[in-house]
Protein backbone atom coordinates (compact mmCIF):
# COMPACT_ATOMS: atom_id res chain seq x y z
CA UNK A 1 0.00 0.00 0.00
CA UNK A 2 1.42 3.36 -1.05
CA UNK A 3 1.98 5.94 1.68
CA UNK A 4 -0.09 9.13 1.72
CA UNK A 5 2.52 11.90 1.30
CA UNK A 6 0.31 14.59 2.86
CA UNK A 7 0.21 12.61 6.11
CA UNK A 8 3.98 12.25 6.40
CA UNK A 9 5.56 14.08 9.34
CA UNK A 10 9.04 14.09 10.84
CA UNK A 11 9.25 11.46 13.58
CA UNK A 12 11.26 12.00 16.74
CA UNK A 13 13.47 9.63 18.66
CA UNK A 14 12.78 6.97 19.96
CA UNK A 15 10.45 6.03 17.05
CA UNK A 16 11.40 2.38 16.29
CA UNK A 17 11.71 2.95 12.50
CA UNK A 18 14.71 5.21 13.20
CA UNK A 19 16.67 2.16 14.41
CA UNK A 20 15.81 -0.21 11.55
CA UNK A 21 17.84 -0.84 8.43
CA UNK A 22 15.82 0.50 5.49
CA UNK A 23 14.90 -1.61 2.45
CA UNK A 24 15.78 -0.73 -1.15
CA UNK A 25 13.20 1.20 -3.13
CA UNK A 26 11.80 -0.75 -6.09
CA UNK A 27 10.83 1.12 -9.23
CA UNK A 28 10.89 4.92 -9.06
CA UNK A 29 7.22 5.69 -9.69
CA UNK A 30 4.72 8.46 -8.93
CA UNK A 31 4.40 7.28 -5.33
CA UNK A 32 8.16 7.62 -4.77
CA UNK A 33 8.18 11.03 -6.47
CA UNK A 34 5.27 12.24 -4.31
CA UNK A 35 6.99 11.05 -1.12
CA UNK A 36 10.24 12.75 -2.18
CA UNK A 37 8.40 16.02 -2.87
CA UNK A 38 6.78 15.88 0.57
CA UNK A 39 10.12 15.11 2.22
CA UNK A 40 11.71 18.15 0.54
CA UNK A 41 8.80 20.26 1.78
CA UNK A 42 9.20 18.93 5.35
CA UNK A 43 12.98 19.47 5.23
CA UNK A 44 12.55 23.10 4.17
CA UNK A 45 9.79 23.75 6.73
CA UNK A 46 12.07 22.44 9.49
CA UNK A 47 15.02 24.43 8.11
CA UNK A 48 17.03 21.23 7.74
CA UNK A 49 19.65 20.28 5.18
CA UNK A 50 18.63 16.65 4.76
CA UNK A 51 15.88 14.17 5.57
CA UNK A 52 15.83 10.38 5.25
CA UNK A 53 12.74 8.26 4.59
CA UNK A 54 12.94 6.50 7.99
CA UNK A 55 12.56 9.94 9.60
CA UNK A 56 9.06 10.15 8.10
CA UNK A 57 8.23 6.57 9.03
CA UNK A 58 9.11 4.85 5.76
CA UNK A 59 11.64 2.01 5.77
CA UNK A 60 12.96 3.07 2.35
CA UNK A 61 16.55 3.64 1.25
CA UNK A 62 15.88 7.21 0.12
CA UNK A 63 16.92 10.63 1.35
CA UNK A 64 16.68 14.24 0.24
CA UNK A 65 19.29 16.93 0.78
CA UNK A 66 20.28 20.50 0.14
CA UNK A 67 23.25 21.72 2.14
CA UNK A 68 22.45 25.35 1.35
CA UNK A 69 25.89 25.78 -0.23
CA UNK A 70 26.05 28.21 -3.12
CA UNK A 71 24.15 26.88 -6.15
CA UNK A 72 23.31 23.52 -4.52
CA UNK A 73 19.94 22.25 -5.77
CA UNK A 74 17.44 20.16 -3.83
CA UNK A 75 18.27 16.58 -4.70
CA UNK A 76 16.72 13.16 -4.14
CA UNK A 77 18.89 10.09 -3.57
CA UNK A 78 17.15 6.76 -4.16
CA UNK A 79 19.01 3.61 -3.05
CA UNK A 80 22.26 5.53 -2.41
CA UNK A 81 25.57 3.78 -1.81
CA UNK A 82 28.76 5.37 -0.61
CA UNK A 83 31.54 4.25 -2.95
CA UNK A 84 34.49 5.86 -1.21
CA UNK A 85 35.41 7.67 1.98
CA UNK A 86 38.55 9.81 1.80
CA UNK A 87 40.47 12.38 3.77
CA UNK A 88 40.82 12.94 7.46
CA UNK A 89 38.12 12.46 10.06
CA UNK A 90 36.93 15.99 10.72
CA UNK A 91 34.80 17.00 13.73
CA UNK A 92 31.81 19.25 13.09
CA UNK A 93 28.69 20.04 15.07
CA UNK A 94 25.62 18.19 13.82
CA UNK A 95 21.97 18.24 14.72
CA UNK A 96 19.11 16.05 13.56
CA UNK A 97 15.48 16.80 12.76
CA UNK A 98 14.52 13.60 14.62
CA UNK A 99 16.48 14.69 17.70
CA UNK A 100 15.29 18.27 18.26
CA UNK A 101 17.44 20.29 20.61
CA UNK A 102 20.36 17.86 20.47
CA UNK A 103 23.64 18.92 18.88
CA UNK A 104 27.00 17.20 19.08
CA UNK A 105 30.44 17.08 17.53
CA UNK A 106 30.61 14.19 15.06
CA UNK A 107 33.79 13.07 13.33
CA UNK A 108 33.34 12.05 9.69
CA UNK A 109 35.59 11.60 6.67
CA UNK A 110 35.91 14.93 4.87
CA UNK A 111 35.29 13.59 1.35
CA UNK A 112 33.01 10.94 -0.09
CA UNK A 113 31.84 9.62 -3.41
CA UNK A 114 28.22 8.52 -3.60
CA UNK A 115 26.12 6.78 -6.25
CA UNK A 116 22.31 6.87 -6.29
CA UNK A 117 19.26 6.89 -8.54
CA UNK A 118 17.30 10.05 -9.29
CA UNK A 119 13.55 10.49 -9.71
CA UNK A 120 13.80 9.69 -13.40
CA UNK A 121 15.34 6.30 -12.63
CA UNK A 122 18.79 7.42 -13.80
CA UNK A 123 21.95 6.53 -11.87
CA UNK A 124 24.31 9.35 -10.95
CA UNK A 125 27.61 9.61 -9.08
CA UNK A 126 28.68 12.65 -7.08
CA UNK A 127 31.67 13.58 -4.95
CA UNK A 128 31.83 16.24 -2.25
CA UNK A 129 34.30 17.44 0.33
CA UNK A 130 32.12 20.16 1.82
CA UNK A 131 29.12 20.31 4.06
CA UNK A 132 27.25 18.23 1.49
CA UNK A 133 29.58 15.26 2.13
CA UNK A 134 28.68 15.46 5.83
CA UNK A 135 24.95 15.71 5.05
CA UNK A 136 25.15 12.63 2.80
CA UNK A 137 26.90 10.64 5.52
CA UNK A 138 24.40 11.74 8.18
CA UNK A 139 21.39 10.82 6.02
CA UNK A 140 23.02 7.57 4.86
CA UNK A 141 23.44 6.62 8.52
CA UNK A 142 19.66 6.99 8.94
CA UNK A 143 19.17 4.36 6.24
CA UNK A 144 21.14 1.92 8.40
CA UNK A 145 19.40 2.83 11.67
CA UNK A 146 22.36 4.86 12.93
CA UNK A 147 21.81 8.18 14.72
CA UNK A 148 24.18 10.94 15.82
CA UNK A 149 23.67 9.52 19.32
CA UNK A 150 25.79 6.58 18.12
CA UNK A 151 28.50 8.81 16.64
CA UNK A 152 28.97 11.38 19.40
CA UNK A 153 31.79 11.42 21.94
CA UNK A 154 31.25 10.18 25.50
CA UNK A 155 31.37 13.82 26.68
CA UNK A 156 28.62 14.84 24.24
CA UNK A 157 26.64 11.74 25.25
CA UNK A 158 26.74 12.94 28.86
CA UNK A 159 25.92 16.52 27.87
CA UNK A 160 22.83 15.45 25.88
CA UNK A 161 21.60 12.77 28.31
CA UNK A 162 18.84 14.96 29.77
CA UNK A 163 17.53 16.01 26.33
CA UNK A 164 17.47 12.37 25.19
CA UNK A 165 15.56 11.35 28.33
CA UNK A 166 13.06 14.15 27.71
CA UNK A 167 12.49 12.93 24.13
CA UNK A 168 11.93 9.40 25.40
CA UNK A 169 9.55 10.62 28.12
CA UNK A 170 7.53 12.69 25.65
CA UNK A 171 7.15 9.56 23.50
CA UNK A 172 6.01 7.53 26.48
CA UNK A 173 9.12 5.29 26.45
Amino acid sequence: MAPEPAKLQILHYPAPVLRRKAEPVGAVDESVRAVAARMLELMREAEGVGLAAPQVGLPWRLFVANSGEEGEPDRVYVNPRILEYAGDLVPHEEGCLSLPGIRAQVRRPERITLVATDLEGETFTLQSDGLLARVWQHEYDHLDGILILDRMSPIDRLATRRAVKELMASAGS
